[in-house]
């Protein structure tokens, strides 16, 4: 059996048929960093910024992502999702750590929108913060959890830090 969904046997790419899948409550979170200098997480914090609030930007540019997941990853399933949260949590005096949670009555999981989301917010907060600190990092975007489907529940050992949106 092919292991690599999105190949047929030929090795052709492919979007999964999940016609026959049953529809299932998914959920998946994902986590992301960005590291910066601590005038920059200040500023952030203060809403210091000329361009506005950093992180409710960022926020908002993550959850949109979330609904364009499809467009960007080239055999992503279009999702009717149900919820998109994102939170921050300043984790020390140079970093910055992203959550999202996205969840979905559908055939297939909502992990590359939650991984998406995480990572446009972060390069959302980099776009909005480069004029004063061009040295920021953009790391760890990994899945925390995911629920649902055939595979069922995975959750990921320790994270760093809590956004307060796991329940």
């Amino acid at each position: 059996m092919n292991d690599l969904t999105h190949f047929d046997e030929d090795g052709a790419s492919r979007m999964v048929d999940v016609s026959a899948k049953p529809v299932t409550q998914r959920m998946a979170r994902a986590e992301g960093f960005v590291s910066m200098s601590p005038a920059t997480l200040s500023t952030i914090q203060q809403k210091g910024m000329s361009k506005g609030d950093v992180l409710e930007v960022a926020r908002l540019a993550g959850i949109m992502a979330t609904k364009r997941t499809d467009e960007l990853i080239p055999l992503c399933h279009s999702l009717g999702l149900e919820s998109a949260a994102i939170s921050f949590a300043f984790v020390s005096d140079t970093q910055l750590r992203i959550e999202s949670i996205v969840s979905v009555s559908g055939r297939t999981g909502v992990e590359m929108e939650a991984l998406t989301a995480v990572s446009i917010a972060a390069l959302t907060v980099y776009d909005m913060c480069k004029s004063i600190d061009r040295d920021m990092e953009v790391t760890g975007v990994r899945l925390l959890e995911k629920s649902g489907g055939r595979t069922g529940h995975y959750v990921r050992g320790e994270s760093v830090g809590d956004c307060g949106l796991a329940e």
